[in-house]
């Protein structure tokens, strides 16, 4: 494989998600919300009421990264910060009314992504596992 940037594996990947994220803008931007804002109300809209640490892991997000966005959806009345009981040290995310409403306005961007990405859902899925696997082989 040639030594320059644009043919190698990491710069693919590095574009890839900087084009994502300018493909998101304008639908994210209707919500409020930022694209690392919407990977967390992604996770919680799958689960609610979670620690920092349960957001995070999927993310590959650290506390000191998710408290100030953490922080931004409160303010902007998305979700509730709370002092677990049973631990103070750990932080619980629960989701406010508005932050369960804003799933149902953010509910069209799968499609439009599946059809900005001119795939089809099988070929994005199985684009998934592919990058899972890679991300894996690396961690390892």
């Amino acid at each position: 494989m040639p030594n320059s940037s644009p043919q190698m594996v990491c710069f693919a990947a590095y574009s890839l998600s900087l084009e994502f994220m300018r493909f998101y803008k304008p639908y994210l931007q209707d919500l409020g919300l930022t694209y690392p804002q919407y990977l967390v109300m992604l996770q919680l809209w799958q689960k609610d009421n979670q620690f920092v640490s349960e957001i995070g892991a999927p993310l590959g997000l650290d506390s000191s990264t998710l408290s100030p966005l953490l922080k931004k959806l409160e303010a902007a009345k998305l979700v509730a910060r709370s002092r677990d009981v049973e631990d103070e040290r750990k932080t619980r995310i629960i989701m406010t009314a508005q932050g369960k409403a804003l799933e149902s306005k953010a509910a069209h961007i799968p499609s439009c992504v599946v059809k900005g990405t001119g795939r089809s859902v099988e070929d994005l899925l199985s684009l998934i596992g592919e990058l899972n696997d890679l991300k894996q082989s690396l961690s390892e």
